[in-house]
This record gives C-alpha cells, structure tokens and sequence, in this order.
C-alpha cells in the first residue's frame, strides 16, 4: 500500500468518524496506458473534498461532478469504465486507447475500513473484498503472495506495510538510495558492521540493523515485497549477505561493482556456497540499470530505476532497449 492510498484509509475513517459521506472508488483493471494501476484508491465526499486519485485528474473531475449530481445516493457498490472509445480516452486523458475500469462504492462499510487499517497499523498484510452482487465488504489475513483479483463482480485487494529495502553498506551511494527509497514508500533498513561508516548514519526514516549483513537477512525473514541491494564492496560483507539472500524470496537482489567483479562474485558463490545455477542468477549486478551513472546520486537512481522496474514485473533491461548504444554505460565501479 503506497502513501497515497494509506492517506486515503485515514482520510474516510475520519470521515465516517465526522459524519460525512462519502464514495470509495478503486481501480480494478485497466488497459493500455493508464495513470494509476490496479487497487489505486480515491474518494469523495459529500461536500466535494477528495482523497487520492485514480487518474490523471480528467476522470476525478467527472466523477466529482457527478457526485455534486447527486448519481452516487445508492448503496450498491458497481463498475464504472472510461476510455472504452477514442473520443472518450482523448477526454479522460487516456494515451493509446487506454481503458480504466473502476469499482465505485456509494457507500462503504466503515467497519470494514476501521478494521483494515487495524490489521495495518500492527503490521499485517489483510486482503479486502468487495461483492458487488450483495454489496458486502469483508477484510481477512493476507499473504506476501496475494495480489489483486477482480473477476467483474468480486474485488479482492491486498493492502499492509510498505515495501521492505534493506541496503548493506551505510556508505555515501546509501544515503541518497535510502533517501529516494523512502520518497517510493519503501521502509528502509541498513546494515553496515563497520564503526566507521555506521558511527555516522544519520538519514532520518532509515534504521540501522545491528549484527553482521547474513543474519540481517536471515532475522529479517524476507519476502516477495522485500529487496536487499550490497553496497560495502567487501566480499567478507556482501558476498555472505547475498547467500542469504538470494535462497530467501525477495523479489530483488543486487550488488555494487563491476562486470569483471560480479562475474567473480558469480564464480564464488557457485563454488563455495550452496546456491544453486538458478538462485545466482536472481543476482543483479552491476546493480542498477545501465544509464552511464557515475556520482553516487545518479548510481542510486540507477538502482532504484531497476528495482522499480523489476517490482513493477519489467524484463531485465526492457526500459533500456530505445535507447542508442552510446547511453547504455552501466555504473563501473571497481
């Protein structure tokens, strides 16, 4: 849940607590290009105040109009689709014949949301359903391998803690990482054994994990919404962070240092760790996507691009393809 759709859980619950009414749309599947993906929360309230968007705006400005209309008085949640012409996506502001298909709520079940945001508050991921044939809302234990289903009549959403990162190295290329990670909603941890470099972490949100980098990992029990990127440089720090790492689920694993460097590290863990072909080649590295990054700035850019795109379920260097071979130099350090 990204921070925009959890201001949108605090903002009906107070609501409801005021004595608003209020509608809870979400976005159940698009096609094409859209602004918003699939479980992106908005609502309206009686007087016209909104929360979240689901759009670029041009859909939040028809649906704020028909709210002042006086459409959403019911009590039966049903969907509503924008862009299902040329003219109509050209309206909405929706490039290449894009499609949004929403779920609108007139009115939720305040009880439902007060206990989904229980269940988020003590760090549990909760699934919310929303039937359309009876209206019903129901919120239940969640799973790191849940995701949004929406079948046309059933609305299944996952929601819980932000996306985990865990940087290894508290080094200066850490500091900008852990600072724009947490601008993406990531919660950020670091583990750096080292005195020198940890004495000094300061980047407000960003906690320090004590102990060494492998048992981190292993305390940590990571999972499909978690990625750890090594930063130290230190074979005897990385390289035992990563064994860990690479058998665990995290959807990300990367590492800092050059082709010929990642290619030993390769070797290494191939041949004195038990990992497997398979498991090894979950390695991204050099970590990042190849933009020609050089300062530490533009190297933590360059990580956080591939980790967004590979969450966002992107092949490895898709992003890259348009662009001209001279802009491909990946970041080299060595």
């Amino acid at each position: 849940m990204d921070s925009q759709d959890s201001e949108v859980l605090a903002a009906v619950r107070n609501w409801a607590a005021g004595g608003h009414r209020f509608v809870l749309v979400t976005v159940a599947r698009t096609w094409g290009s859209a602004p918003r993906p699939p479980g992106a929360w908005m609502a309206l309230r009686d007087d016209g105040r909104v929360q979240g968007s689901v759009s670029g705006g041009c859909i939040e400005d028809d649906l704020i109009a028909r709210m002042a209309a006086g459409e959403f008085h019911g009590v039966q949640p049903f969907v509503q689709r924008y862009g299902v012409t040329p003219d109509e996506a050209r309206r909405f502001g929706l490039p290449c014949g894009g499609v949004v298909e929403l779920v609108v709520e007139p009115a939720p079940d305040a009880a439902a949301l007060d206990d989904l945001a229980r269940r988020i508050a003590a760090g549990q991921l909760a699934l919310r359903s929303i039937d359309l044939d009876s209206g019903a809302a129901t919120v239940r234990d969640g799973c790191r391998s849940d995701q949004l289903s929406w079948d046309g009549r059933c609305l299944t959403t996952l929601h819980g803690p932000a996306w985990r990162l865990l940087i290894i190295g508290a080094g200066q290329i850490s500091r900008y990482l852990a600072s724009m990670a947490q601008a993406l909603d990531y919660q950020v941890l670091i583990c750096d054994p080292r005195v020198e470099y940890s004495a000094g972490w300061d980047v407000p949100g960003a906690a320090l994990v004590p102990g060494m980098p492998d048992n981190a990992v292993v305390e940590l029990a990571l999972d499909p919404r978690s990625a750890v990127v090594a930063l130290t440089h230190d074979p005897k720090l990385d390289d035992m962070a990563l064994l860990e790492a690479l058998k665990s689920p995290a959807f990300y694993v990367g590492a800092l240092g050059s082709r010929a460097n990642n290619a030993r590290r390769r070797e290494r863990l191939l041949q004195h760790f038990d990992l497997s072909e398979a498991e090894v080649a979950r390695l991204h590295g050099p970590v990042g996507l190849p933009i020609g990054s050089r300062t530490p700035p533009e190297i933590a850019v360059s990580i956080l691009a591939e980790i967004t795109a590979t969450k966002n379920g992107l092949p490895p260097f898709a992003a890259m393809e348009r662009l001209p071979a001279a802009d491909r130099s990946g970041c080299r350090i060595d």
